[in-house]
């Protein structure tokens, strides 16, 4: 589609003025979802219902009037704002991102389940402790967790057993986030990849299971064969760290969703992002490059007839929200 035809059918991604909008507190009940414009309306159900797309979390404010119906605060969004999130018709998935930081309490769990309809899924992440070697300085908020790298009973135990208790079916993905794990770890890459399949081989067969990583040393045609063999996925990103999004070699054949996460563009870092875009209410910094590899990668998976679940961050545009707006809006 052109850039033009993609203007005459949903032609403001910008949220409107927020002028006289009242700003909600924390301590006032319930959160509204925003009033949505008809052609993104339109827009939606043009885009393949194999296609989910969803953000990493959504407890932002500045998503007013375009997710949500007035300034709610963040605090009061990430407890109540999850009901109004998925009514937008462009997301049918979230990425949950404090499960990374601490298990989630069965009680949060069924919170979350309660709040969206059938159709939508999650992506959660597993506990860091669970893709954090011994060799690895530990991050201040996993001080007093257990050493689990890698251990299939913690990880049914803690995470995937209470999320499929709790979410069913709307557990779309779990996903096993990697940090940079260090020379001493990756000259030993084979040891890794041989441990990685006795870790899939060990977990319930009935949960998709996704790995995203931040040493591109990791990927190789040994590593997709071994997720292949055990069923599991791997999870591209845009990240300054790993190759191309669609340069990661993932294996068109899986059995399981396309896990795609959107987190960063490739000429900048994490920390200098949330200081350009926020509030992440628009497009600061359009990346039309990664936007046309994801929809190359989205078309390939609609043409295979496999599902697809895209994440995406404030971090790689500007605002989450508009971004998959226009992603959309490039498929159409």
């Amino acid at each position: 589609m052109t850039e033009r035809a993609q203007d005459e059918l949903f032609p403001d991604l910008s949220p409107p003025a927020k002028a006289g909008v009242a700003r909600k507190t924390s301590g006032e009940d319930g959160v509204a979802p925003a009033v949505v414009d008809p052609a993104l309306a339109t827009l939606a159900a043009r885009v393949p219902r194999a296609l989910r797309f969803g953000t990493s979390t959504w407890s932002f404010p500045g998503w007013n009037g375009f997710v949500y119906g007035a300034e709610y605060d963040e605090a009061r969004l990430s407890r109540a704002g999850l009901e109004a999130y998925a009514a937008h018709p462009l997301l049918r998935a979230v990425g949950v991102d404090r499960s990374f930081y601490a298990p989630l309490t069965a009680r949060t769990l069924e919170r979350y389940a309660a709040m969206v309809p059938d159709d939508f899924r999650f992506l959660m992440k597993a506990h860091a402790a669970l893709t954090t070697p011994k060799s690895v300085p530990r991050p201040a908020f996993l001080a007093a967790a257990p050493q689990a790298f890698l251990d299939a009973e913690y990880a049914q135990r803690v995470v995937i057993d209470p999320a499929r208790r709790a979410w069913g079916e709307k557990l779309g993905v779990v996903l096993f986030q990697f940090s940079p794990l260090g020379e001493r770890v990756l000259r030993h890459r084979a040891l890794l990849i041989e441990r990685l399949a006795d870790f899939l081989h060990a977990l319930p067969r009935d949960v998709h299971y996704a790995f995203e990583w931040r040493d591109p040393e990791i990927l190789g045609a040994d590593y997709h064969a071994m997720l292949a063999s055990e069923g599991g996925l791997h999870g591209a990103c845009s990240h300054p760290r790993m190759p191309r999004i669609d340069a990661q070699g993932a294996d068109p054949e899986a059995r399981g969703p396309l896990v795609l996460r959107w987190l960063l563009r490739h000429d900048r870092a994490y920390q200098a992002a949330r200081a350009a875009y926020a509030p992440f209410d628009r497009l600061v910094d359009p990346d039309v490059e990664t936007r046309a590899r994801i929809a190359r990668l989205l078309n390939d998976a609609v043409g295979r007839g496999r599902e697809a679940l895209l994440i995406v961050n404030n971090k790689a545009e500007g605002s989450a929200p508009h971004g998959i707006a226009a992603l959309a809006a490039a498929l159409a």
